[in-house]
Parts: C-alpha cells; sequence; structure tokens
C-alpha cells in the first residue's frame, strides 16, 4: 500500500502550463520561400509587360515621324515606303521571322489583314502597299492608310 501523501507537499505543486504561443514574426523558412517566389513572378510579369509595350511605344513615336515626314514633303510613294517598313519591322519584331520576311504583294498584305487588317490592306486603303513602294508616283487617301497603319501597330505591337 502507499504511504499517503503529505499534504504540505501538495501545496507546493503548480498548475499545468501550456507553452508560450508562437511568435508570428519571423516567419517558418516556408513562408520566405513562397514570397520569394512571388516576388520574382512579380518582377517578371513587370518586365515582360514593359518590354511588350516598348514595341509599341517606339512604332507610335516612328509613326508620328512618318506622317510629320509626309506633311512636310507630301510625296504619296515614300509615304507608303515608309509604313509598309515600319509594319514589316513591327510584324519581324511581334511574329515569327520564317512567317514574316519571304511576304511580298498580296500575301504580305493577307498577313497584315488576318494579324488585325480586317480585311482593309487587300481591298480597302491599305492595298497600295502591296505596289506603292515600288512605282514613283501613285496617290491613295494618305491619312486613311496613316490610321489603318496606327490600328495595325496598336492591335500587334
Amino acid at each position: 500500500m502507499a504511504a499517503p501523501a503529505d499534504p504540505l507537499l501538495l501545496l507546493e505543486l503548480r498548475d499545468i502550463h501550456p507553452p508560450a504561443a508562437a511568435a508570428p514574426w519571423p516567419p517558418a523558412p516556408g513562408w520566405w520561400l513562397l514570397a520569394g517566389l512571388l516576388l520574382i513572378s512579380v518582377v517578371v510579369g513587370l518586365l515582360l509587360w514593359y518590354r511588350r509595350g516598348a514595341l509599341r511605344r517606339a512604332a507610335r513615336i516612328e509613326l508620328g515621324k512618318i506622317h510629320e515626314r509626309f506633311v512636310n514633303h507630301g510625296e504619296s510613294a515614300r509615304l507608303a515606303l515608309e509604313l509598309s517598313m515600319l509594319l514589316r519591322r513591327v510584324a519581324l519584331a511581334r511574329f515569327p521571322r520564317r512567317e514574316v520576311a519571304g511576304l511580298h504583294g498580296s500575301e504580305w498584305l493577307g498577313f497584315l489583314d488576318r494579324h488585325g487588317g480586317d480585311g482593309e490592306f487587300s481591298r480597302g486603303p491599305g492595298r497600295v502597299l502591296g505596289a506603292a513602294p515600288y512605282q514613283p508616283s501613285v496617290s491613295f487617301d494618305a491619312e486613311q492608310l496613316l490610321r489603318l497603319a496606327a490600328r495595325w501597330v496598336e492591335k500587334n505591337a
């Protein structure tokens, strides 16, 4: 049989203490890893967004210069040549080279239509881009062509 407990010893016993609550800071290593991955994803996303916009900004600036030069010289063939070159540079920057580089004439106009021209390059004011750069003089509505080129750049740059 066990000996009876001493009442004085029972008074010295303390109640059960739960462990202290975990501190919210610093977070566990897994949270640091997740935060790092999130930060890297945001930075990469912003860089890609900025680079995509850089092509559009550069094309807009060049389009403005082309329009300004046309106002100064008034040569339609030169305008058509410069617009065709700008559209081709944007297309080469945006689409695979093998898909764009060899196109000319109606194939080039068809490409422009498929990628935002809505038929305006083959049947509308943009059809002059197929032959005008190679002719000494040609007449067309320059403002309509400039608007069409600007719309195509906005959709594709």
